[in-house]
């Protein structure tokens, strides 16, 4: 999957999305049809698919994470299943925080270690096996919405209200991953994501397909005050414009700012460059979780880059209280219901 989404792909329409709407038309048929005709797999304990209708980031991961939080209030065992963008291993692997470097499983999988049991694997239904094998009793998967692997109880698709789906043309030619209408056939749930307007079109369709639609905000864990601050914000992550948002929103003056592509692991150039350009300015170095994990086991000046930056640690904050734990009953239901119909089957 495409790690740096091209800037057209946000904008309004324009000749490049046009002149590559051939091959989004063949992109959309065979991913369209996949997700409809797909054997898909099934495993004998609940899973809920936290995903996006585009590439990039709209807030999965820390989605996901309010919902294991949500499941541990509640008594249960979840695991997150990842694919691991970004690492090197390409064999089904347990997760441990304390030993794996970033350059091994991926950024976003050790976030997830330290809330539950993280497993990575490129054959997502390995990876569900060997969470079960774990004694796991819910799987939340970090993405693979559109990869029709496995059988899912709940797929919340998250939308970020500013970006929305971009341009609304499918890969290559936008940002959208498969057909829209086979999308919301087989989503169970939406979550909007922040204040802005770009969902509300699909907010619409979800409303009108009886489909529930949640509201979310990014909310960072324990707020500092960047007031009077003037900082040099860096991030490596899908919509780093977000970030910044959000540096902002807590007051500081971003005097410069360094995007880098999602899942980027810092070259030592890049590193002392942020590190000169920090001291002759004498800025504040900002960064985002997941771009600090990265840094973690680096080589180089990169433990030098992570002492002097802060980190902004940030939470998915629904607005209905309840609204992780619904979504959980309403997986368990789901899958009650599914073990049913195929022990059914398999009786005859």
């Amino acid at each position: 999957m495409v790690s740096e989404a091209p800037p057209f792909w946000w904008q309004k329409a324009g000749w490049q999305a046009w002149l590559l709407s051939p091959f989004s038309l063949l992109y959309g048929k065979v991913a369209g049809r996949r997700m409809r005709t797909a054997k898909r797999a099934s495993v004998p304990v609940p899973v809920i698919c936290i995903g996006n209708f585009t590439v990039g980031g709209a807030g999965k991961t820390p989605t996901a994470v309010t919902v294991a939080r949500a499941a541990l209030a509640r008594g249960m065992k979840p695991g997150f299943l990842s694919r691991g963008y970004g690492g090197t291993l390409d064999v089904t692997t347990l997760v441990d925080a304390q030993h794996h470097r970033a350059a091994d499983v991926g950024d976003e999988p050790l976030l997830l270690a330290r809330e539950a049991v993280t497993v990575i694997s490129r054959r997502r239904v390995e990876g569900a096996r060997r969470l079960v094998k774990e004694g796991v009793d819910l799987i939340i998967m970090d993405d693979g919405f559109q990869s029709a692997r496995l059988t899912l109880d709940y797929a919340l698709l998250v939308i970020d209200t500013v970006r929305g789906i971009g341009n609304g043309h499918l890969v290559p030619g936008g940002p959208v991953r498969a057909p829209l209408a086979e999308q919301m056939r087989q989503m169970t749930g939406l979550l909007k994501v922040g204040k802005g307007h770009a969902a509300d079109p699909l907010v619409r369709q979800a409303a009108k397909a009886a489909k529930p639609v949640f509201v979310a905000a990014i909310t960072p864990q324990e707020p500092e005050d960047f007031r009077g601050k003037r900082v040099l914000a860096f991030a490596g992550i899908a919509d780093p414009g977000k970030f910044y948002r959000t540096v902002e929103a807590l007051g500081g003056e971003i005097v410069q700012s360094r995007s880098f592509p999602d899942h980027h692991h810092f070259s030592d150039d890049e590193i002392d460059d942020l590190l000169k350009d920090s001291e002759k300015q004498h800025l504040q170095l900002i960064t985002t979780a997941k771009d600090a994990v990265r840094l973690r086991g680096h080589h180089g000046r990169a433990e030098e880059l992570l002492w002097n930056s802060q980190v902004i640690e940030i939470d998915m904050v629904f607005d209905d209280p309840h609204a992780a734990g619904t979504i959980i009953e309403t997986a368990v239901a789901h899958c009650r219901a599914r073990l049913l119909r195929e022990n059914a089957r398999t009786s005859f």
